[in-house]
This record gives structure tokens, sequence and C-alpha cells, in this order.
């Protein structure tokens, strides 16, 4: 398990064994890849990030992991692995996320892509993406390079 602050300084532990947060938790984020290329949305406030969200009353976390990325991209998941869990503590509450890996199969266009701008692939992250103020504070903290560390581990085996 590791411990570290946030972007905005909240204490953040994240960990990849099997729910060791929480058995219910109530978000998820979804790192995903079409292709070879990163598949990404562009949240209206916030900026460039992978899809996720909330999960719903009578959803599961891999039923909202589904929807969110849908819903932000038009993507439709192939095979989608869980990778981890993350808890952020703030001043006024604690937010515990599913961290998974999806393949995307293909892409549908809708009308709405909700609160985000819809879909961005990109053949590869920038190097620098904590100085790089298109991307959300969602992507500047050790959740994001250490979640790459454990795709590459999955993607040489």
């Amino acid at each position: 398990m590791m411990k570290f602050k946030d972007y905005f300084g909240n204490q953040v532990q994240l960990s990849f064994s099997f729910l060791p947060f929480s058995k219910t938790p109530k978000h998820v984020w979804v790192i995903c890849k079409y292709k070879d290329k990163w598949v990404l949305t562009v949240h209206k406030e916030r900026g460039i990030e992978f899809p996720g969200g909330k999960v719903e009353l009578g959803e599961t976390p891999e039923e909202a992991a589904h929807r969110e990325v849908m819903e932000e991209t038009g993507a439709t998941i192939a095979s989608l692995i869980y990778l981890g869990q993350y808890e952020v503590t703030t001043m006024t509450e604690i937010i515990i996320k599913n961290i998974y890996y999806a393949q995307i199969e293909s892409f549908t266009s809708q009308k709405s892509f909700y609160e985000t701008e819809g879909p961005i692939l990109l053949e590869k992250l920038p190097d620098r993406i904590n100085e790089d103020d298109r991307f959300s504070f969602i992507m500047k903290d050790l959740v994001l390079q250490e979640s790459l560390k454990q795709i590459e581990k999955l993607e040489t085996m």
C-alpha cells in the first residue's frame, strides 16, 4: 500500500490488492486503450482525463465502469480488468474509487457525452503531465503513474 498527497494536498492511500478499502466503492476510474492508443475524455471543467464517475444505486462498480466509459467517450468495453483501489480523504469526505483497465472494442457516435466533450485518442501520454494545464488534476498524482506500471506488467505477461 502506498500513501501520498494528491494535487490538492489530500491524503491518498493506493493499493493494488483486491478491494482493500471498501467492498462497495462509490466511484470508478477507467484507464482505457483502443488499438494501442489511450482513450481519454475532455471533462468540461477539469480538462483531459480518463473516464470515470459515481456508481449509481443498484449498480455494481463494473457496470458503472461500462456505463461511464460509454457516456463519456461513446466506447464499448471489450475487456475490463480490476487494477486496484484508492481512498482520498478530504476535509469533508472520504472518496473510494476502483481503478480498472479497459480494452475498447468500438465507438458509437452520440449526441451527448454528458459532462464531457467526448473522446480523445492519444498515442502517448505526455511525460510531464503534471505540468500540462490541459490535463485534469485527477491525472497529476501517483495513482496514474502507479496504475500505468500495473498495466505495463499486465501487457508484458
